[in-house]
């Protein structure tokens, strides 16, 4: 655990960025547990899908079931944008954003520029995946409609899927509140006989929004952080929780009980993982819980801490500790792709 003060001098910014972003998560919550969607729709700017390739990229949205507004964004990148169906066989991406379950969307521009950054980087095809918010639709919408999109790609049922898309390399990659999501997407799919061709290789949760009643030391030292603060993850868990639910559910709290424990065990399909904390953020101790949760359940996972980063540094390229992630996950693709052949 990082003993570093909460005192961390970023770029001005990011500082602004970070304090823009708290704001807004403060005067968007209303006192009777519901959010002011009109405003945070104005501030939460969307990015509208390109009607051509750019810069070697194809972006496209595709409807997995319009009553419930379930959709994902696909993006594939190829060096001949003229043919995305090229004969290299490339990576799946299946990414889940975060946002406290209840912020931001697969159209956000924050994700749409992070997930754009994976497809290139990374050399994958992103499948950005847009569910629903609560508290508008609580627990368990979320991994309902994530669970969905992999069922709906298994399926064929998205004729704009590229051929070269190699979907017995898939990773489920997710971000705070998504990385939460990820996990619990995992353990279904490792549960199920219905996903074939389908084959999740690897689990990456960005700082993975998990928690419990315990107040941790991290929390407390940390407890007045951007975005993630003590007040602002207390609200965001009720809102997405079940009426009467505490913290230590399972959907927060995932190796608070023996039978948790015992379910994730047995799991022989559920993926190796990879678990990304930062020093600065809150969440810290219950991520590195998890990484030693999934250890005694006697599943591979390995936790790569950044001293200095706060919660969300991957969303800022001019931070140092951005393009050391990604060299991370261009690593871990690497490693997972070669144990597969």
């Amino acid at each position: 655990m990082s003993s570093a003060k909460p005192n961390l001098p970023l770029p001005w910014k990011t500082k602004l960025s970070l304090s823009l972003a708290s704001k807004l998560a403060d005067v968007t919550r209303r006192k009777n547990g519901t959010i002011n969607r009109r405003l945070l729709n104005f501030a939460d700017i969307k990015t509208k899908i390109p009607k051509q390739p750019v810069r070697g990229l194809k972006i496209i949205d595709v409807t997995v079931d319009p009553t419930r507004k379930l959709w994902f964004r696909l993006y594939t990148p190829s060096t001949d944008t003229t043919n995305v169906h090229s004969a290299v066989t490339l990576p799946v991406f299946i990414f889940i954003h975060g946002g406290g379950f209840a912020y931001f969307s697969a159209a956000s521009k924050i994700y749409d520029n992070l997930c754009r950054r994976f497809a290139r980087e990374l050399s994958v095809i992103v499948v950005s995946v847009n569910y629903r918010n609560s508290p508008e639709f609580k627990y368990p919408c979320q991994y309902d409609d994530a669970f969905d999109v992999l069922k709906f790609i298994e399926g064929k049922h998205c004729k704009e899927f590229p051929s070269n898309a190699d979907l017995s390399r898939c990773f489920l990659v997710g971000d705070s509140a998504g990385g939460n999501i990820a996990h619990h997407v995992a353990v279904r799919a490792a549960k199920t006989d219905g996903l074939c061709e389908m084959k999740v290789i690897g689990l990456v949760l960005i700082q993975p929004y998990f928690g419990g009643e315990e107040r941790t030391e991290s929390e407390i030292r940390l407890k007045k952080a951007p975005l993630v603060s003590i007040a602002r993850t207390d609200w965001l868990w009720k809102a997405f929780l079940p009426q009467g639910s505490d913290r230590n559910h399972a959907a927060v709290n995932v190796f608070g009980s023996d039978k948790s424990v015992e379910e994730i065990t047995g799991l022989e399909k559920f993926p190796d993982t990879l678990v990304i904390i930062g020093g600065f953020d809150p969440l810290q101790d219950w991520q590195t819980r998890y990484y030693q949760g999934l250890k005694k359940c006697g599943k591979k996972a390995y936790l790569v801490e950044y001293p200095n980063a706060v919660h969300s540094f991957y969303c800022f390229p001019e931070l140092s500790d951005c393009s050391l992630l990604f060299n991370q996950l261009k690593d871990f693709i690497q490693k997972k792709s070669q144990q597969k052949n």
